[in-house]
């Protein structure tokens, strides 16, 4: 869109590493802080957002609002008279709710099980393919090296969250003698990674791995497994043709859609006899590569068949808006 002569800001909370990857690609970008925590924290941080969120946007004076369900973007572009379009993958109906009346049209998956009237426009793709299709990204041995990791260290990538989002309520995770186990016995078949949102155990340090935003995706395709708690980097590691574990006791409709026609992902509730039960496909996965590697290839070329370069859709749908 820059390079065609469109102006593009970003306005973004500072959670997590969004941040350091808007710096890291050298994005114009307004940053509006930390958020708060807890619902009544959430509830009067909306109402901070959407002032400040206002008062950049008059400066900015966008054309059109895009977001990932915000519902901040959605009051804001009601207020200018702006067309917001959100990317919905997650299909939080308390977020959705709020961001709906003000929206004009909610992007989602043909994976995603729910819809919104006329305002529903479906693709055939996941958000990870707007990032991760071949067409923008090729897995490169050189970055992980400069990590001091090697292709033939035979990675196993973990991944645990916060639970902090208001769609974590009362989820558990992964308790932490469950996590060390996985450690465990995911050590013998090669390499244990670990990346945190939050701070680990000392029993589990060891094992982390602070590797920067832009980089873990490199270091992701040249993993034998990845398995944790993140829907996102479950998806990420199927769209690269690596094979997931996702623990958590929703699932994702996309994660779904990825094991039941793909294979490339395996879903698991929070249990602790289902978190047994992932322990352990990983070790089936990690023991016998061989025997599992023909019908990860298989399932990944059906998916990059089925599926489109998301950037070139979303940029085509954004130059060509439907006209109400």
């Amino acid at each position: 869109m820059q390079a065609q002569g469109h102006q593009v800001l970003f306005t973004a909370r500072d959670k997590e590493i969004t941040i350091q990857l808007l710096e890291g690609y050298g994005l114009p970008f307004v940053s509006f802080g930390k958020g708060r925590r807890g619902l009544a924290g959430k509830l009067l941080g909306m109402f901070r957002f959407s002032r400040r969120l206002y008062a950049v946007a008059r400066r900015f004076r966008p054309g059109i609002f895009l977001s990932h369900g915000s519902i901040y973007a959605a009051q804001v572009s009601a207020l200018m008279r702006r067309p917001h379009i959100s990317f919905e993958d997650t299909g939080n109906m308390e977020q959705i709710l709020l961001y709906k009346p003000f929206t004009d049209y909610i992007l989602v998956s043909d994976s995603f099980s729910r819809y919104f009237g006329k305002k529903t426009v479906v693709y055939p793709g996941y958000h990870e393919l707007a990032y991760l299709h071949p067409n923008r990204f090729t897995p490169s041995p050189e970055v992980i090296r400069s990590y001091g990791l090697a292709p033939e260290d035979n990675l196993v990538l973990l991944r645990f969250v916060s639970w902090n989002a208001t769609h974590d309520l009362k989820h558990a995770g992964i308790p932490l003698s469950l996590k060390i186990k996985a450690v465990e016995a995911f050590s013998r078949y090669g390499r244990v990674l670990i990346t945190s949102e939050k701070e680990l155990p000392e029993a589990l340090k060891p094992f982390q791995i602070r590797i920067g935003p832009i980089d873990i995706f490199h270091v992701m395709a040249h993993c034998r497994l990845v398995f944790g708690e993140s829907a996102t980097m479950a998806s990420e590691a199927a769209v690269l043709g690596v094979p997931a574990i996702y623990i958590d006791s929703r699932s994702r409709d996309y994660t779904q859609e990825q094991e039941r026609k793909y294979g490339l992902v395996f879903n698991f509730t929070e249990s602790p006899a289902d978190i047994e039960k992932a322990i352990r496909r990983g070790e089936e996965i990690l023991e016998r590569p061989d025997a599992w590697r023909p019908a990860f290839a298989e399932g990944h070329g059906r998916l990059l068949r089925d599926k489109v370069d998301v950037t070139a859709f979303l940029e085509d749908f954004i130059m060509n808006l439907p006209q109400k």
